[in-house]
Parts: structure tokens; C-alpha cells; sequence
């Protein structure tokens, strides 16, 4: 079944790696009969580089910006349910950006759930640089105490994954959207 919630607005999903913001966010597109978009994936086709070696060969400041003006593209689409780059948020511009576009779900985790996740897919890992000096759930366990108020001041929902499938997860995003925004056509609250 389609549903048709709140038409003019998107949808964005934000946090660590890991969290499942891809795999839900399809989900979500098909459930809602709506398009999706998976930031890395159209940054990588927008530089013809992937994620590690943007990072290797130019620098995070490089990389900051593109997907910086990636994001603008992609939450300039109406409709759109989109799974972002877990380090989006560090920019105020985005933050706002976020803000503006609609509905934002920050999907969070344990750190060490985040490294099975990951060291169990080892494409996943491989796809993406390492952010901090230390091993994997140290540095997710970092990288969250950074980020952890930024996803809090986009977030209208916040929606943990352990323990969950994605269905699962995408049914509570489906019910939260419906309590947090009202009636159709109405803003936050």
C-alpha cells in the first residue's frame, strides 16, 4: 500500500554509519511510492571518486564542500527520501539545509552493534575512510560523542536500530512522521 504523506515534503535520514540510513531509506521509498537517494552514492557520481579516495587524494575540506553542494542539489527535489552521509551534520548549512527539506530521522545505535554491523559487510568498511585514529568501535564511539547534538538539533524523530529490522525501523519512521507533523500540509508540530 502507497501512502501519500505529506506531499510537498521530504524525508531525510541522518546518522553514524552503519545505522541502516540506505536500507531503510528504501524502504521507505517504496512504502511511500516516492524516489530516494543515497548521498555518497550521488557524491561519488557527481566527483567520478569514490568516498576514500576523495578523502585520500583532496582532504575532508574537499569532501566537506561536495557534499555540501550535494546535498543542495538533492533536498532542492521535492518528495525525496534521502539517506545522507553520516558526517553532514557537522556543517551549520546543512543542519539548516536539513531543517528546511522536511522530515529528519536520526537512526542511532550502539557503537559496538555499529562495528559488527560493519565488520560484518566488509564492503561497507572498505567504502568508507576511516575518521579517527583509533580501532572501529572506539571510533564510532568518537565520532558519535562529536556528532551526538548535532543529529539531536536536526532530528524530529529519533529511532534506535539494534535489536530491529529495517522493516521494523521504517514503521516506526511511518508512525512517527504521522504524530510529529499532523495533518497534511502542516510544519513541525
Amino acid at each position: 500500500m502507497k501512502e501519500n504523506l505529506y506531499p510537498r515534503q521530504g524525508l531525510a535520514l541522518v546518522g553514524l554509519r552503519g545505522t541502516g540510513k540506505s536500507s531503510v531509506g528504501r524502504i521507505l521509498a517504496d512504502r511511500l511510492g516516492r524516489p530516494f537517494a543515497d548521498a555518497d552514492v550521488e557524491l561519488e557520481a557527481a566527483t567520478g571518486r569514490s568516498i576514500p579516495s576523495i578523502f585520500q587524494e583532496f582532504g575532508e575540506p574537499w569532501f566537506r564542500d561536495w557534499e555540501e553542494r550535494v546535498l543542495g542539489e538533492l533536498t532542492a527535489r521535492p518528495n525525496l527520501i534521502l539517506a545522507t552521509g553520516g558526517g553532514v551534520v557537522l556543517r551549520e548549512s546543512n543542519r539548516q539545509r536539513l531543517r528546511e527539506f522536511g522530515f529528519v530521522v536520526w537512526l542511532t545505535a550502539e557503537p559496538s552493534l555499529l562495528a559488527d554491523r560493519l565488520t560484518s559487510n566488509p564492503k561497507a568498511l572498505a567504502n568508507r575512510p576511516a575518521l579517527t585514529a583509533a580501532g572501529t568501535i572506539a571510533e564510532l564511539a568518537d565520532v558519535l560523542r562529536a556528532r551526538a547534538g548535532f543529529y539531536r538539533e536536526v532530528a524530529n524523530l529519533v529511532v534506535e536500530t539494534g535489536g530491529r529490522t529495517t522493516r521494523q525501523v521504517a514503521e516506526e519512521i511511518l508512525a512517527g512522521w504521522r504524530l510529529t507533523m499532523g495533518p497534511a500540509g502542516s510544519d513541525r508540530g
